[in-house]
C-alpha cells in the first residue's frame, strides 16, 4: 500500500514539475532563451541595393559581435537572423512572415526601403512585435506615430529641404527633381514642393521614372534638355549612379545631390570618374570624424573585421548601438512591450556626437542631417 503511495506521488511530482516547466516556456517572449536574444531582419542583401545595404550589415555586425564579446545583454548574445529580399517589397512581405512566424524572432531590426518597411507594417501590428532602426526617411513612419517601429535616422524630407536651403544660399535657384514612382520617392517630392514653397522658388522640371522599368537615357535627356542649375535625385541604389553617369556623358555640369540612402563607398566606385562634386545629404556623423565619440568608437570597434568606413556601415553601426541600449533597458526578462516602453524612456540619449530622443508620442529618434560632396580622393567631405 505505502509503495502504491510513493509511486502515486511521484507521478503526481513529476506531472507538476512538468506543467511548471511548460508554464514558464509558454509565457516566454519568442526569441529570448537564456542565452540568446534572436532578431530578424529582412532585406536587400542582393539586387540594386546590395552595396550600401552590406556596408550598413558589415557595421551593426561590428557592434553586435563587440557586445557579445563583452558578456552580450544581460548574459544574452545578440543574434540576427537575415533574409534577402533583394529590394522587392512583396518578398520583404514575406521575409517578414517567416521571421516572425517560423522563426520567432523577438524583434524586427533595421529594414531597406519605404516601400518595403510599409508592406510589413500589418504584421508588426497583428503580432505586436517592434521594428528597430528601418533604413528609411520618410515621413509616413514618423506620423502618425506607429507604436511598433522605432526610426534612428532622420527624414528625407529634411534632408531635401536643407539641398534646396543649400543651392538657394549659393545662387542655383534654378533646381530640377528627379524621383522614383513609388511612396519613397513620392515622399521626397512632397517635401520638395514644400521647401520650393518655403523659399519662394519654382521648379525647372519634376521627373518621375518606374522603379521596376527605369529609362535612364529618357530621364537623363529630361535632365539635360531642362534649364535646371542644380539637380536633387530622391532615387536609390544603382539606378542613381546610372543616372548621374548618363547626365555626365551627356556633357552637363548641373549640380547633383543625392539623398542619403546613396551614401556609401560602394556608391562612389559605381560613379567612376564622375564621383567628383556630386553632393551627398548625410543622417549620421562622418565614421573618419575622430573628434567625435563616436568616431573613435566606429574606429576602434570595426577594425578587427575589416569594415569601410563609410557612412552606411555607420548607420548600421548606430542603429545597433540603438537596438542594444533599448535591450539593455528592458531588462533581465524582455519582452516586446517592454522593449517597447523601454525606448521610449530614451531621453537626450547621446551616442558621442549623436543625439536620440523618443517618447510615447514621438518615435523620430535623430534628426541630424548634412550635406557632404565627394572629393578627388574619392572620399566624402564636410
Amino acid at each position: 500500500m505505502k509503495k502504491n503511495l510513493s509511486r502515486r506521488l511521484f507521478v503526481v511530482g513529476l506531472l507538476a514539475v512538468g506543467t511548471f516547466f511548460s508554464s514558464l516556456h509558454a509565457n516566454a517572449e519568442d526569441g529570448v532563451t537564456d542565452s540568446t536574444i534572436l532578431l530578424g531582419q529582412t532585406i536587400g542583401v542582393t539586387g540594386q541595393i546590395a552595396g550600401p545595404v552590406k556596408e550598413m550589415m558589415a557595421g551593426a555586425a561590428a557592434y553586435f559581435a563587440y557586445v557579445n564579446k563583452n558578456g552580450g545583454v544581460h548574459g544574452r548574445k545578440v543574434e540576427v537572423k537575415t533574409l534577402d529580399d533583394k529590394f522587392d517589397p512583396a518578398l520583404a512581405l514575406s521575409n517578414a512572415d517567416a521571421l516572425i512566424k517560423k522563426e520567432h524572432v523577438f524583434a524586427l531590426f533595421q529594414s531597406r526601403g519605404t516601400p518595403h518597411t510599409q508592406a510589413i507594417l500589418p504584421l508588426l501590428a497583428e503580432h505586436k512585435i517592434p521594428l528597430i532602426a528601418p533604413s528609411t526617411g520618410a515621413v509616413t513612419f514618423h506620423t502618425p506615430v506607429n507604436h511598433y517601429v522605432f526610426n534612428v535616422r532622420a527624414k528625407y524630407q529634411d534632408e531635401v529641404k536643407k539641398a534646396v536651403e543649400q543651392f538657394a544660399t549659393i545662387g542655383l535657384k534654378d533646381i530640377v527633381l528627379v524621383h522614383v514612382d513609388d511612396s519613397f520617392g513620392k515622399d521626397g517630392l512632397e517635401g520638395f514642393q514644400s521647401a520650393m514653397q518655403q523659399f519662394k522658388l519654382k521648379p525647372v522640371s519634376i521627373i518621375s521614372y518606374d522603379r521596376a522599368k527605369p529609362d535612364i537615357k529618357a530621364v537623363a535627356a529630361s535632365v539635360v534638355q531642362s534649364a535646371g542649375k542644380a539637380l536633387i535625385l530622391v532615387t536609390s541604389g544603382t539606378t542613381t549612379a546610372e543616372l548621374i553617369n548618363a547626365i555626365r556623358d551627356a556633357g552637363s555640369a548641373i549640380q547633383i545631390m543625392a539623398v542619403s540612402n546613396n551614401s556609401s563607398q560602394s556608391f562612389i566606385d559605381s560613379l567612376g570618374k564622375h564621383a567628383t562634386g556630386i553632393m551627398v545629404s548625410q543622417i549620421v556623423p562622418a565614421p573618419h570624424l575622430l573628434s567625435s565619440q563616436l568616431g573613435q568608437e566606429f574606429r576602434q570597434v570595426t577594425k578587427e573585421h575589416h569594415v569601410t568606413e563609410s557612412y552606411a556601415a555607420m548607420e548600421g553601426f548606430v542603429s545597433a548601438k540603438v537596438m542594444v541600449e533599448g535591450l539593455r533597458r528592458a531588462g533581465k526578462n524582455p519582452t516586446r512591450e517592454g522593449l517597447i516602453r523601454a525606448l521610449e524612456s530614451i531621453k537626450r540619449f547621446d551616442l558621442g556626437g549623436l543625439t536620440l530622443t523618443y517618447s510615447e508620442k514621438d518615435h523620430t529618434g535623430s534628426e541630424f542631417v548634412e550635406l557632404t560632396m565627394i572629393g578627388r580622393d574619392k572620399r566624402f567631405l564636410r
